[in-house]
């Protein structure tokens, strides 16, 4: 969990959706199965490195696989996994690319951007509906609102056309998500979020690779690719309007 204490804003998309598997009173493994409906994220899937090849993982996979029976089950898979994911009938969708860049404490002023909190929720709401799978508004009510977080939308015309949030991470900062209908759009609120980043200090962006415009604007500004993943789901994959994600908002719950 990180330093601005994420668990809490986690648990908001699915309080019941987060399994520890014990032996003795201690935690051996960890896997999370949020449940948005009939669609389900699955993350965290953690064995303690003394208790690997002994089937800890194996059970915990099947208890949180079954409450996710019945969805459609999407995760980020690390490379060292995906033919294990292929293995309990999951399959690739596309690439997510994890970059990482430097705070050169830049400034950004562009009198289209202000903080998400001056647009009324029910407008973000729509606006984000169409990034995700399913509905969830509470998650995105505290996730725009979590302690230590920037959240910033862009306006034209009166309408909201793009939005995104940064917040403090471990080591560093990560933009998550970055959402806009032009890529020009993205690139300036990219500018004012990293402009929140105390020079020097890491920042990260974890873009779909099948949206070229967001790989150009990750690799434009220097930044370098550190870790991926495989998007995979148990069924067809949601059409999604990849064309307009620029960051997505978590490996853990979607």
């Amino acid at each position: 969990i990180d330093r601005a204490g994420r668990k809490q804003v986690l648990f908001t998309a699915d309080p019941q959706g987060f399994l520890v598997g014990r032996i003795d009173g201690a935690p051996v493994a960890t896997i999370s199965v949020v449940r948005y409906g009939d669609f389900g994220f699955l993350g965290f899937y953690i064995v303690h490195p003394e208790w690997r090849g002994r089937g800890c993982g194996l059970q915990i996979w099947q208890a949180g696989m079954a409450r996710l029976d019945g969805c459609n089950v999407a995760l980020d898979g690390v490379v060292a996994q995906q033919d294990n994911y292929r293995k309990s009938g999951f399959k690739l969708a596309w690439r997510n690319m994890r970059f990482e860049g430097f705070s050169a404490a830049t400034t950004a002023q562009d009198a289209r951007i202000v903080p998400l909190s001056a647009v009324p929720f029910d407008t973000f709401a729509q606006w984000d509906r169409p990034f995700f799978p399913a509905e969830r508004p509470a998650f995105q009510r505290r996730w725009i609102t979590q302690p230590g977080a920037t959240a910033l939308g862009i306006v034209e015309h009166g309408q909201l056309v793009g939005h995104g949030v940064i917040r403090p991470c471990r080591q560093g900062w990560k933009i998550a998500p970055l959402c806009a209908e032009r890529p020009e759009l993205a690139e300036a609120l990219f500018n004012a979020l990293i402009a929140r980043v105390p020079a020097g200090e890491p920042y990260y962006l974890d873009v779909p690779e099948i949206n070229p415009a967001a790989v150009a604007l990750a690799e434009g500004r220097g930044m370098k690719l550190s870790f991926e993943t495989a998007r995979m789901y148990t069924g067809p994959a949601p059409e999604l309007p990849i064309d307009r994600i620029y960051g997505i908002t978590s490996f853990e719950v979607g």
